[in-house]
């Protein structure tokens, strides 16, 4: 199980602290802390969700494999076209995170290099992968943590920045709460793995909700203690709010420590995505939704090997050339529908079945919707024609087939 509960904290832990924190105080001012709690909300059922279905369904391709099963084909293609294409474009955006921290001068560059060391690792095998997260979520694990001391105990800290003002309106919260969910949905990537962990049924669960923790307690504590130093308008206006926060305790020697523990971070964000979306182009290759070719797996490594190689020069593309902004505002929306479907799954399972109290999936279908259409217009409007484009390509492969 540990090795599952490490990817998703890779994946978790890395993207909300060093990307989402600054975009989410600017929509929520000083209700950030409101913002926050209510992904957290959102995330648990979400997590409680899928760790049921986890344990009835642990093949290999979550809420796509989920939604196919108690909704119908087409939402479990639909969950899947927003996981594969979302998550793409989170790779991206984490791709060019690492460039911006290691160089900025040459990010682009860096970040397709990124991309491309990451997709060897994969290719090798979800042992290595592990590996590689564990050594990488305990850097960035002791890097947040000096960040909170340094914060807590220096002379800036002004408890007064924790307090709610008039700044905070209703759909700013909202807005926030959307962009901070983005860094809590690693516990998909533990979904997607089940014909590579031992004993999923028992292990999923397990994981899921434990990685959910354990990152949630992290977030809290880096977004109090910025907030203590910087404040809501300080934090807002951060292009790199923990390197800030490092700089305004006076601990000098804490900002390059940070710059590096930001570039791991998302790193471990970009290792455990790009194995997550390469595992539900394999469910989708099956069932051919996608070229069949894609569901190959290689006879060494065992692994989706065609699948990981597209998709990591997809990213490496992205990287060059994309926008990290776009990016990170479309997968936001992506994975708010990828979760939609998860808890409309869960809402048909029987008690016998393991079914969570009916208020947990209800009240996840609930969020991640009006999360989704809380984000940003060009968002929203970008994310839903995809899905439409998505849908239209579902319904075309359908009439061919049955004009065949």
């Amino acid at each position: 199980m540990l090795d599952a509960v490490l990817i998703g904290l890779g994946s978790m832990i890395g993207a909300g602290i060093f990307a989402s924190l600054a975009p989410a105080a600017r929509s929520a001012g000083s209700g950030l802390l409101i913002g926050l709690t209510l992904a957290a909300a959102v995330a648990y059922c979400n997590a409680t969700s899928s760790a049921r279905l986890a344990a009835l369904y642990p093949a290999s391709g979550g809420t796509y494999v989920y939604g196919r099963e108690r909704l119908g084909e087409f939402w479990g293609y639909l969950a899947g076209w927003a996981f594969v294409v979302g998550k793409t474009a989170s790779c991206a955006a984490m791709s060019l995170t690492v460039g911006a921290y290691i160089w900025p001068g040459q990010a682009h560059a860096v970040a397709a290099a990124a991309a491309v060391a990451l997709t060897v690792v994969n290719y090798a095998g979800v042992q290595r992968s592990a590996l590689l997260t564990r050594v990488i979520v305990a850097v960035v694990l002791a890097v947040l943590t000096a960040v909170v001391v340094a914060s807590v105990t220096s002379g800036s800290v002004d408890a007064a920045r924790l307090g709610v003002g008039s700044d905070a309106t209703f759909g700013g919260v909202l807005q926030a709460a959307g962009l901070l969910f983005f860094a809590f949905a690693g516990y998909a990537r533990i979904a997607t793995l089940g014909e590579e962990v031992r004993d999923p049924a028992r292990t999923i669960p397990r994981a899921i909700p434990v990685a959910l923790g354990i990152t949630l307690i992290v977030y809290t504590a880096v977004a109090v203690s910025v907030l203590l130093v910087l404040g809501p308008s300080g934090l807002a206006a951060s292009a790199a709010p923990l390197t800030e926060a490092a700089d305004a305790t006076g601990s000098d020697w804490l900002v390059p420590v940070v710059r590096v523990g930001a570039a791991l971070a998302a790193l471990g964000s970009l290792l455990a995505l790009i194995l997550g979306v390469s595992r539900t182009t394999l469910a989708m290759a099956r069932d051919r939704h996608l070229p069949h070719w894609l569901a190959a797996v290689h006879p060494k490594f065992k692994v989706p090997h065609r699948a990981e190689l597209l998709v990591g020069a997809v990213v490496a593309t992205l990287a060059a050339t994309a926008d990290v902004r776009g990016a990170i505002g479309f997968s936001s929306f992506g994975v708010l529908v990828y979760y939609a479907v998860a808890n409309a799954s869960a809402f048909t399972l029987t008690p016998a079945e393991g079914r969570p109290a009916r208020t947990i999936p209800v009240l996840g279908l609930a969020g991640c919707l009006v999360l989704a259409f809380a984000l940003p217009l060009n968002s929203v409007i970008t994310g839903a024609c995809v899905l439409a484009v998505g849908g239209a390509a579902y319904g075309i492969r359908r009439a061919h087939a049955r004009r065949r």
